[in-house]
C-alpha cells in the first residue's frame, strides 16, 4: 500500500467552506491535500496545466466550477496522465455523470458522502484498485449516450426552423407573448401565431411552454433578430 504521507491529492472545487472543510479532513487523515480555485479568468488549458504541474495521485474534482464552467473537459488529459479522477459532485443527473465517467472518471462521490467514504475511495485509487464496479459504469455511460442522442434529436428539430420561427422562439424564451412580438417586430398577431403553430408542430410540442423548455434543455442559441419582417 503506498504510504498515505507520499499521497498528493488535490481538489478542483470552487466552493471554498465545502474544499476547505474537506481538505482540512484529508490532511488529517495523512493525506497532502491542496485546493485548486478555478477562476473565471483561466482557460481549461491553464487548469490543467496548474494540476499537472503539481504530479497529484488523486484529483477531486466538482463539475459545477462557477465563473470557470464545467469541469468536464479535464478528466480526460488527467485521467491520461494517470491521475485518478474522482467526481465529488452536488448533481444528481445521472448523465452527467455518465460523461464523466466516460471521459475517465473513475467514481462519482456525491457532496454529502461521509468523509471515511471519501478516504476509502482514496486509498483504493492510490492502490489502483477498481471504484466502480463494471455494471455501474456501463449504466452510467448508457444514461449518458441516451441524453447525447435524446439532445442529437431536439436540435435536429430545432435545425428545421425557418429564421424567421427561429426569431419567434427566441423572444418566446425571454419571455414574451405573441402581442408582444407582433409590435416588436412589426407585423400582426395573426402572422405570429401561424409563426407559433408551425414551430410547435416542428418541435413536436403541444405548448408555447414546451417549445422554450426543449430549447433550454439543449441550451439553444437563437439568431440575432434583425428589423425586416
Amino acid at each position: 500500500m503506498t504510504p498515505m504521507h507520499a499521497t498528493r491529492v488535490l481538489l478542483v472545487e470552487d466552493h471554498a467552506l465545502f474544499a476547505e472543510a474537506l481538505e482540512t479532513a484529508l490532511r488529517l487523515e495523512g493525506y497532502e491535500a491542496q485546493r485548486i480555485p478555478p477562476s473565471g479568468e483561466l482557460t481549461t488549458d491553464d487548469l490543467t496545466q496548474a494540476v499537472l504541474s503539481m504530479q497529484p495521485a488523486v484529483v477531486l474534482l466538482d463539475l459545477d466550477l462557477g465563473s470557470f464552467g464545467t469541469g468536464l473537459p479535464l478528466i480526460n488529459p488527467l485521467a491520461r496522465a494517470g491521475i485518478a479522477v474522482i467526481l465529488v459532485t452536488a448533481s444528481a443527473d445521472r448523465s452527467s455523470w455518465g460523461a464523466a465517467v466516460h471521459e475517465g472518471a473513475r467514481k462519482v462521490l456525491p457532496k454529502n458522502t461521509p468523509m471515511n467514504e471519501v478516504v476509502a475511495t482514496i486509498r483504493r485509487a492510490v492502490d489502483g484498485l477498481p471504484l466502480m464496479a463494471d455494471d455501474e459504469r456501463r449504466a452510467l455511460v448508457r444514461e449518458w449516450r441516451v441524453q447525447v442522442a435524446e439532445e442529437q434529436d431536439v436540435r435536429t428539430r430545432l435545425g428545421r426552423l425557418t429564421r424567421r420561427e427561429a426569431e419567434v422562439l427566441g423572444l418566446l424564451m425571454t419571455g414574451r407573448q405573441v402581442g408582444d412580438i407582433a409590435k416588436l417586430c412589426f407585423v400582426s398577431e395573426s402572422t405570429v401565431r401561424t409563426q407559433v403553430k408551425s414551430i410547435l408542430a416542428k418541435l413536436q410540442v403541444g405548448s408555447q411552454i414546451g417549445a422554450v423548455a426543449l430549447a433550454h434543455r439543449v441550451r439553444w442559441e437563437p439568431p440575432v433578430i434583425y428589423q425586416d419582417w
